[in-house]
Parts: structure tokens; sequence; C-alpha cells
């Protein structure tokens, strides 16, 4: 696949600060050109291509329209999605210059209990089947089950159907990413080496309660990267 892959960061207008550091992140240490874009509900509603009531229970705001990534990428070559509650150590394309081109998407295929009850910014932590698999994702615009994830099928399917990708019913289809790309701050024990995707899932150092969590240097010192950009 030599299309340029596209990143697509959900964004919440609550956690601005969160999108930036992470794009920042993603784009200084791509080892080639990728495009990364913030993922807006307002712009998708504009746009006419989400459509979906507005989901009071909802954790973010781009909680179901990750699933139009692999559309708006226009179905070409790799597309990504990733919350905007990660950060990046690592060169993303040493992930994506690995990956089998058989296989529908690609996801970390994490099997944990949550060791907390209360997540990100006091919300309450769901427990279900596949949990956090849908917070990176993959997507092979070539696939024939990626093709079907259509602007309809989002709008219209249980949030269930999606996060537990009944839509690839085929196991073998759902490719394995190595942990480290997707590494659940609070859930798996802090590492001697930083993981190459840090995800910040029960909140990362934005939020006043989440200041001290594991790797929380590495996200202000990245911070602090992006704030120099801004003086530039």
């Amino acid at each position: 696949m030599s299309q340029q892959p596209k990143v697509y960061v959900g964004y919440d207008s609550r956690e601005d600060v969160a999108w930036q550091v992470c794009r920042h992140s993603l784009l200084r240490h791509a080892s080639r050109d990728i495009g990364v874009f913030p993922l807006r509900q307002t712009m998708l509603r504009e746009l006419g291509l989400y459509t979906r009531a507005v989901e009071t229970g909802a954790s973010t705001e781009f909680t179901l329209t990750r699933f139009l990534t692999p559309y708006l990428a226009a179905h070409e070559g790799w597309s990504v999605f990733v919350d905007c509650d990660f950060l990046f150590t690592a060169d993303i394309f040493a992930l994506l210059d690995t990956l089998d081109a058989t296989k529908a998407i690609h996801v970390v295929k994490h099997d944990y209990t949550p060791r907390q009850s209360i997540k990100m910014d006091g919300k309450a932590q769901a427990v279900y089947p596949r949990k956090n698999w849908s917070s990176f994702i993959v997507f092979n615009g070539a696939h024939d089950r990626v093709k079907a994830l259509t602007p309809e099928l989002v709008n219209s399917a249980p949030p269930a159907f999606l996060h537990r990708f009944s839509w690839v019913p085929d196991d073998e289809a759902i490719g394995a990413v190595p942990l480290e790309w997707n590494f659940l701050v609070g859930e798996y024990d802090k590492t001697p080496r930083p993981p190459a995707a840090i995800h910040y899932t029960n909140g990362g150092p934005w939020f006043d309660n989440c200041r001290d969590v594991d790797y929380a240097d590495l996200w202000n010192a990245e911070h602090d990267l992006v704030l120099a950009g801004r003086r530039a």
C-alpha cells in the first residue's frame, strides 16, 4: 500500500490540548509524510456524514464517529483512528510497515479487567467484550469488510455492534498489534522503556487529578514542545 497513510485523532472540545499533543507526537516521530487530522463531530454533522442523535451518555464526542475513518480516507491504503489521549514515542511507520494486508483491521487485542471503576474526568468505567480495542484501529481500505463500513451503517448500527467489531465476523480478519502500540496507563504496570503509544485511558496529565500518572513526564515534555512551537 503506497498511498500516504491518514491518521484521524478523536477530537473532544473538552480536551483540545490532548489532541494537540497527540498530533505533535505523531508528526515528530514519523519518518515519512503522514496526514494527521482531528475527527470533529461538529464538522461531520455539518457535512451530513454523522446524523445520529446526540449521545448523552457517550464518554467522548468521538465515541462512534471513529468508525467513519476509512470512509473519510476514501478507502485508500491504511487509515488510522486513535483516541486523543495518546502520546506517541515511536515512529508509526515502524508499525504500519509490518501489517498484514490480508486483514481488515489491526488492533491491540486487550484482555483485561479495569483496575478502576472511575475513569477520566470522573466518568464511570464501563466493562464490555473487546474493551479498548477500538481506541486505536488501523483500517485496511482495500478490504471488503472495511469498504462496507459506510456512513449509513455507522449512523444506524447499535454502538455495541460497532465497538465489538461485529461487522468483522471473521476473527481471523482482525490482526493483532503488539501491546506497546496501545499501552493502557494504570491498567498495565509501568515498563522500563516507554511504550510506542501511551494511552492515558483513565485520564492524562491535562486533568488536575491525573497529574502524577505513569509517563506524565513524557506527556508534559511533549506539551512543552507544542507550546514552544506556538511561540516560535
